[in-house]
């Protein structure tokens, strides 16, 4: 798979930062609540929601893991200011759950859902962005548990916090409703690159109707 370190130089060289960002040697660890424990044979991925066919839709974790496995080289931009340039990410394509289990025709968002009820909500076209990944892997190396083993969502176009860990599933919704740092004052869409880091820089159209 190469050397990150490497990856992350030629990474600093060719990229440029967003706004307010700074470049972050390693990969601290942050997050809310405790690190969950995997229990494998309890394990499930669902999709349910505005689905096209109305049911909901499971995987256990043997049948996730024979999904087709991508891999997509991208930055992380964390919304407390550090990026990590140029990781390699692996694991499954959302556009392969969008295949498997299509949104109905007037599905406009997703909700992600994760271990404890956390969720963070993403407009459908940036969740169906060829980049996005349900990833399982680093640097051809399996996530740690604190960092989201065994899946979390890679969105490299938008903040970090709008790829949660620990996913368990995803909502298709046809109206937005905030996620679990949205409610708490972090802007809806999250655009690293706009800065759009807290709700009150918002723009008419960027959060759900009142």
């Amino acid at each position: 798979m190469g050397q990150p370190e490497n990856r992350e130089k030629r990474g600093a060289e060719q990229s440029e930062l967003p706004p307010g960002q700074r470049l972050q040697r390693g990969w601290p660890v942050t997050h809310y609540g405790p690190v969950p424990k995997f229990k494998p044979d309890r394990w499930e991925f669902r999709v349910f929601g505005a689905t096209a066919d109305g049911d909901k839709h499971c995987w256990n974790h043997q049948d996730f893991s024979a999904l087709p496995f991508s891999s997509v080289v991208a930055d992380l931009h964390c919304v407390t200011k550090f990026s990590m340039i140029g990781a390699e990410w692996g694991g499954v394509p959302a556009r392969a759950i969008l295949e498997l289990a299509p949104p109905a025709p007037d599905a406009t968002h997703v909700m992600v859902w994760a271990e404890y009820g956390f969720s963070s909500n993403l407009r459908l076209a940036d969740f169906a962005s060829e980049r996005t990944l349900f990833a399982t892997h680093k640097d051809g190396e399996l996530l740690t548990a604190e960092h989201g083993f065994p899946l979390r969502l890679v969105v490299p176009h938008l903040y970090a916090w709008k790829g949660p860990k620990w996913v368990r599933g995803i909502e298709y919704m046809t109206a937005d409703r905030r996620g679990f740092w949205e409610e708490r004052g972090y802007h809806n869409i999250g655009d690293p690159w706009s800065e759009q880091r807290y709700s009150y820089q918002e723009e008419p159209g960027d959060g759900p109707e009142l």
